[in-house]
């Protein structure tokens, strides 16, 4: 299942467990007859191992990510974008304000 895929994925990039996930949306993918897929998904702990496809993974309450894309730390990805959409549904949902404050300059 597309669930099954992320579960391993996600694992075998970054060593977390997924035990819940629930599909999002998607996007066409570059790849002829390709889709990017996205996932909202809770984690079974929060220890991340890098493998040889991930260079870097961090875990951020709101507050922090909004603090690192302020401070040029983080940069987002573009508004159209499945990884934007997610984003903003998890902030939004987390902290019950706009999206706006984070893809806005300050």
């Amino acid at each position: 299942s597309l669930e099954d895929a992320l579960r391993r994925e996600v694992l075998e990039e970054s060593g977390v467990t997924v035990v819940e996930c629930d599909y999002h949306s998607s996007q066409p993918w570059p790849f002829p007859a390709s889709l990017m897929l996205g996932f909202t998904a809770r984690a079974e702990h929060d220890e991340l191992h890098y493998g040889d496809e991930l260079e870097h993974a961090a875990w951020f309450s709101p507050e922090q990510l909004l603090a690192a894309v302020r401070s040029g730390e983080i940069r987002l990805p573009p508004g159209l974008s499945l990884s934007s959409r997610l984003l903003e549904d998890w902030y939004e949902a987390r902290t019950g304000r706009s999206s706006d404050e984070l893809f806005q300059p300050a």
